[in-house]
């Protein structure tokens, strides 16, 4: 694209991103593009790139670079007393894009199953509370689940109840026996939740096991004194990929490239015969400037959920004001990128192997005064220094004019 093609198609971009932070929802620029679609068919034949992206573009920080002879200012240390600089900006000398190699990798990450009501449910376990479940299930699933203490914080209302079966048929579970007993699903969107506790099942001595595949089936066992149960305090993420009403959006361009759009669905293949989920891993900054990657896998409000393509899970809106949730700042505007809004990719204030890393994210909004004069930051020191300088504003993202969480997993996606 040329660059008063670019020039025009910015324009034309920034007004709805702006727009979107305070009405409906966010706009994705390409989201058209790349809009997803379900579909009951399922299968590897997915066309993936894989690790070799489709697009040559050298990556990192090397790539801080002008596009097509753009400008750019180079990224110093910031101190209060910085001043603007101006750049003198033309339709021959537009700004710049910030490009990242592998800004979205595929990552193939293991899936369970389990029953609601009577029926199949197929879920990826991501996170942990409690280390010794994180320790398990990494082995036995072989892809490791992160550690995020944080999460036994989160309230009542934010997390739904799977039963976890200690001993009695063997199976998919996750200590070894029968698949996991679940008590909503993303059709029971009011109660749904990626997060669960747990409460252990364990079949009492002289009683013949065999498979419950309900919560009525649950109860009645135990109420006849054929099982015991105890909750436990621990919370696992555990989003649902396949339920008996439907399943996550499958992308309908499954290319990856490192400008591939971020909206229209966030998995790429589905495969019950595998049993693996292929996400996009999409690229960012950890709080120290580390590389990490994140999946998507649900949302709320609605509004932003379904630009996302991923399941829309109102009762996350609980933890707005928890410290089960952890802060995470995307762009919305300044440096043309990978980021959600289209602008460079987002930081975080916590990562996996930090005591404060969680899966749940509060979503902050950075916005440069004078977005000519946008820079890379990286860390959350930068972050922090620009908004001292009075260059950036931070404010707290309310689509819909709503409390907005993401349940954004941190992974290795070449593990």
């Amino acid at each position: 694209m040329n660059k008063s093609l670019r020039y025009i198609a910015l324009l034309a971009i920034l007004p709805l991103f702006t727009a979107g932070m305070t009405t409906d929802y966010f706009l994705d620029a390409d989201a058209e593009k790349g809009s997803g679609v379900g579909t009951s068919k399922y299968g590897s034949s997915t066309n993936i790139c894989g690790l070799n992206l489709c697009s040559e573009i050298p990556g990192g920080k090397a790539a801080w670079k002008a596009d097509q002879g753009s400008k750019v200012t180079p990224v110093a240390p910031v101190q209060k007393s910085i001043e603007k600089e101006t750049i003198d900006e033309t339709e021959a000398d537009l700004g710049s894009v910030l490009r990242l190699s592998r800004a979205n990798v595929p990552a193939t990450i293991p899936m369970h199953q389990g029953y609601y009501n009577g029926e199949d449910v197929y879920y990826i376990i991501t996170d942990s509370s409690d280390p010794t479940h994180a320790e398990i299930i990494t082995k036995n699933q072989g892809w490791k689940v992160e550690l995020a203490p944080l999460l036994k914080n989160a309230p009542e209302e934010a997390l739904s109840t799977a039963y976890l079966f200690t001993n009695g048929i063997e199976g998919d579970g996750i200590h070894g026996y029968q698949g996991q007993v679940f008590t909503s699903t993303p059709a029971q969107a009011d109660v749904y939740s990626a997060l669960t506790s747990h409460v252990h099942v364990m079949w009492n001595d002289g009683v013949t096991p065999r498979v419950l595949d309900s919560e009525a089936m649950v109860m009645e066992a135990a109420e006849n004194n054929e099982i015991t149960l105890t909750e436990i305090n621990v919370v696992l993420n555990m989003p649902q990929i396949i339920w008996p009403e439907g399943q996550m959006m499958v992308k309908e361009d499954k290319t990856l490239t490192d400008v591939t759009p971020y909206g229209g669905g966030q998995v790429l293949d589905i495969d019950t015969e595998e049993m693996n989920v292929t996400f996009i891993a999409h690229r960012g900054w950890g709080p120290d400037g580390r590389t990490i990657y994140y999946i998507v896998t649900d949302a709320t409000p609605s509004g932003p959920a379904g630009m996302m393509g991923v399941v829309s899970s109102p009762t996350s809106a609980s933890l707005i004001a928890n410290s089960a949730a952890v802060d995470l700042y995307q762009f919305k505007n300044g440096l043309t990128g990978t980021g959600p809004l289209g602008f460079q990719p987002g930081i975080a204030a916590g990562a996996p192997g930090d005591a404060n890393y969680s899966p749940m994210w509060r979503i902050f909004m950075i916005g440069w005064d004078n977005p000519e004069n946008a820079q890379l930051l990286e860390t959350i020191d930068d972050m922090n220094a620009y908004r001292e300088a009075g260059l950036i504003d931070i404010g707290i993202a309310r689509p819909m004019d709503s409390d907005h969480i993401v349940n954004c997993p941190f992974i290795d996606p070449f593990q």
